[in-house]
């Protein structure tokens, strides 16, 4: 009976499975389907020509048909009049009339693109409709409040339903708002004690009162949204130019902006005039090899920055006008100059046209890039112009995106289709000021979604068939859980979850005692000592080998240099800063190991004349037996005559200098950043240290085949449909099956008084809800009187395996 329960799920996993083994070829709408259209079908059909009442101008008259009934059955291209047209060799039935027939070759296409459901760009046209999407912000008129739904939302929604005359979502119980509100806004279940204790709260605003909560988490929020930042701004850990060099992490500085809530103005401001820790997002992939035009740094960053902070495509403009929308050639290149450091010549589909691109801006009511200016200054022109006041596609972007991963669609949707209207100019324009007048906190847009009624209402049912071209708001839809949130929540569940990661960040915030009882015993050190009166630009390498009896389990740094520094753990480079008024926290963990480790530190003396030079380290190493080794700077380092490669290694065993040399007078540097290296020590060695998230994993095969880019491209949104290779992975995985052994272990640790007892926490934890009855049954049978640990592996497969679980409903 062990794998009953396996097999019977099986079937929902195949239900739950939207994409088969013979599921349609994927066709390129741009770029394959709309080139033959226009060429074949284009003269009779599109723009204000309807022969035979038939147009093809947009997908809703395409569906519509004409005068002999419909011509596209979406899903069913067998059936389908146009393929029948296009194919037939009778004279009076064939299509095109005239002309050149369509070959083998187009035919396919338009076969595999009607089997594929005639998929369309969101908002395009052959002949464009008048819509141009506003610049400038704007603040509605709220309409008046309904049944004391006062949230401005449900006032702007609440008249959008009674005008179209619509029910009103119902709203859903308090279970499913905890379990909603937990994944969405920090991406893990509601602990069973948790919930219980929030079902059983009486307060009428216990709802707004725990999204607060939960949004003021800071480490939780963080390790969260940095999967949807990772995936927006295609940061990564691993993958495509990071051995060679050509492409540059952002993690240190975005895991940061995350934790500390940076407002969004700034945050965008810092990624388009990069500062040295944020230069991977402008800086792109530099590919190995020749490249073509489009795939040059200068149009990876026109393209970035169109598409991450304005939500438009400049992908098709990069190789000539775009067909898809207004965006011209030259508009993209001319953004694209604004990063150039030399002249960039414009190509039209991977030629050269003989022309060199002006650094310009797209909206020139709001200013314009000095073309003439160094490529910092222009770039800092660009993220002025970016953040303007007036500039209100900027916010609009990011609220559209923010509404589309709480409520399943985008105001306008695709999200990168901002050149498309909303379905409701109010509600988009609104959460735009919002924004704006509440200093781009991000976290009060996502507050202010979380409180609404319609937030909390029952998500929408969506038939098989439903149009979504023809879009209406009718509550939230659920949404599949990505591929770190299903990771984290087994993780969760289990207590299986790894104790190191890859991003190098220091996690957590030390608490005020932590900081208070933190006292440094590393001492500025220089290679002399006249450390007060070193020269401009010199140099110093220090050195500090020791032994671990064990591995570490946690290792916290500090570092700072007057003016700059390297620093190496075991040959590797793990961090470097060039502001002594701003200390680096430093996770080691990693980085060091059981036996032999040595640590560099190249330092570097600034200004323009002799002038105080000295640099400080210290870390707290803790071992697996509780023990804790603290390493700093003092005068039992080595001074080195040679400094390490870029790699952190030494041609040949470095030449000592002799010892390190203690700085006399520290204290112009304690009195300044003393208390700064003190709270990022205590950061980095003794804050709380929540369970390890998979956003700070790189990817493995698991997560990719569960949706997991490899953020190459931007990926804005991922797939909400779970397809065949997800269900076999998730139904044959080793990876899953593992993790679900180990969980089985542990929970039979737990004392629990029958197998009911395990089964009702199991389904409490994973659904926020109890079992029902059969469930219940089902599972006494799977785990027996006494649950054994192949009966629990099972049963908790089978729940991971719920469409229920893999939902936020």
């Amino acid at each position: 009976m062990q794998f009953k329960l396996r097999f019977a799920f099986a079937a929902v996993v195949a239900s739950f499975t939207s994409a088969t083994s013979a599921a349609p070829a994927k066709v390129d709408f741009s770029h394959q389907i709309v080139p033959v259209l226009r060429e074949h079908c284009g003269e009779c059909h599109t723009g204000d020509k309807k022969k035979g009442s038939f147009s093809m101008n947009d997908r809703a008259s395409l569906l519509a048909g004409g005068e002999s009934g419909k011509a596209v059955i979406p899903g069913n291209a067998a059936k389908s009049p146009l393929i029948e047209a296009i194919t037939s060799k009778d004279p009076d039935k064939q299509m095109p009339p005239k002309g050149a027939r369509l070959s083998p070759e187009k035919v396919k296409l338009l076969r595999d693109w009607i089997d594929a459901g005639a998929p369309w760009e969101e908002g395009f046209a052959f002949k464009k409709p008048a819509y141009e999407p506003p610049l400038k912000p704007r603040r509605p008129t709220l309409p008046p409040v309904v049944a004391g739904r006062s949230n401005a939302i449900d006032r702007i929604l609440d008249a959008d339903l009674a005008k179209r005359k619509a029910a009103t979502p119902k709203p859903v119980d308090d279970a499913t708002f905890a379990r909603r509100a937990h994944l969405d806004l920090v991406g893990l279940l509601p602990e069973p004690e948790a919930l219980a204790k929030f079902l059983a709260d009486k307060s009428p605003d216990k709802r707004a009162k725990l999204v607060r909560d939960l949004l003021a988490n800071d480490t939780a929020y963080a390790e969260h949204w940095l999967t949807f930042w990772n995936d927006l701004l295609r940061n990564d850990y691993s993958g495509t130019g990071f051995i060679t060099g050509g492409r540059k992490q952002i993690t240190k500085w975005l895991y940061r902006a995350l934790a500390d809530n940076k407002p969004y103005d700034q945050f965008a401001r810092e990624l388009i005039a990069y500062t040295p820790e944020s230069e991977g997002f402008a800086a792109g992939i530099k590919w190995r090899g020749d490249v073509s035009a489009g795939a040059t740094t200068e149009i990876q960053f026109a393209q970035s920055v169109g598409q991450s902070f304005l939500g438009i495509n400049l992908k098709c403009a990069s190789c000539h006008d775009s067909f898809i929308d207004r965006w011209k050639l030259e508009e993209a290149y001319g953004l694209a100059a604004i990063y150039a450091t030399g002249k960039l010549e414009l190509h039209r589909c991977d030629k050269p046209v003989g022309k060199a691109a002006q650094a310009s801006w797209l909206f020139p009511e709001l200013g314009q890039v000095d073309a003439k200016a160094p490529q910092p200054e222009r770039l800092k022109q660009l993220a002025t112009l970016m953040t303007h006041p007036e500039n209100g596609r900027f916010t609009r972007t990011i609220v559209n995106r923010l509404w589309h991963r709480l409520m399943g669609r985008g105001i306008v949707h695709p999200t990168d289709a901002m050149q498309s209207e909303p379905w409701n100019h109010d509600l988009l324009d609104f959460l735009a000021t919002h924004l704006a007048e509440h200093k781009f906190d991000l976290k009060k847009t996502l507050e202010l979604i979380a409180t609404s009624a319609a937030y909390q209402s029952h998500a929408q049912i969506l038939g098989k068939d439903a149009d979504e071209q023809a879009y209406a708001y009718a509550g939230p839809r659920a949404k599949r859980l990505t591929a770190e949130q299903f990771v984290d929540t087994v993780w969760q569940m289990t207590g299986t979850a790894p104790t190191r990661f890859d991003a190098q960040v220091v996690r957590g915030k030390p608490s005020t005692e932590a900081v208070d009882a933190m006292k440094l015993a590393g001492q500025w050190i220089w290679s002399h000592a006249d450390a007060g009166n070193a020269k401009a630009g010199e140099t110093f390498t220090a050195r500090k080998k020791f032994t671990l009896k064990s591995a570490p389990v946690r290792a916290g740094a500090v570092a700072t240099a007057d003016n700059e520094f390297k620093l190496y753990v075991n040959g590797a480079l793990v961090a470097s800063g060039d502001n002594w008024e701003n200390p680096e926290a430093i996770a080691l963990e990693t980085k060091l190991k059981a036996g032999a480790n040595d640590i560099v530190l190249v330092a570097k003396n600034g200004g323009t004349g002799p002038n105080p030079a000295g640099v400080i380290f210290e870390v707290r190493i803790k071992l697996s037996d509780g023990t804790t080794v603290t390493i700093g700077t003092d005068a039992t380092w080595e001074s080195l005559n040679s400094q390490p490669d870029a790699k952190g290694k030494f041609k040949a065993e470095p030449q000592t200098g002799g010892a390190a040399v203690e700085v006399a007078n520290s204290a112009l540097w304690n009195v300044k950043v003393g208390k700064q290296l003190a709270t990022q020590l205590a950061q980095a060695a003794t804050s709380a240290q929540p369970m390890v998230r998979a956003s700070l994993l790189k990817s493995d095969f698991f997560m990719r085949a569960l949706g997991r880019p490899n953020r190459e491209q931007i990926v804005s949104v991922r797939p909400n449909e779970l397809n065949t290779l997800e269900a076999i992975d998730l139904n044959n995985g080793q990876t899953l099956a593992t993790r679900l052994e180990q969980g089985a272990s542990r929970l039979l640790t737990k004392q629990w008084s029958d197998s009911d007892a395990l089964t009702r926490w199991l389904y409490q934890f994973a659904l926020a809800r109890v079992p029902t009855t059969v469930e219940l049954a089902l599972a006494r049978e799977v785990l027996g009187e006494k649950p054994t640990a192949l009966g629990v592996q099972d049963l908790l497969w089978a729940v991971l395996m719920l469409p229920e679980f893999q939902l936020v409903r």
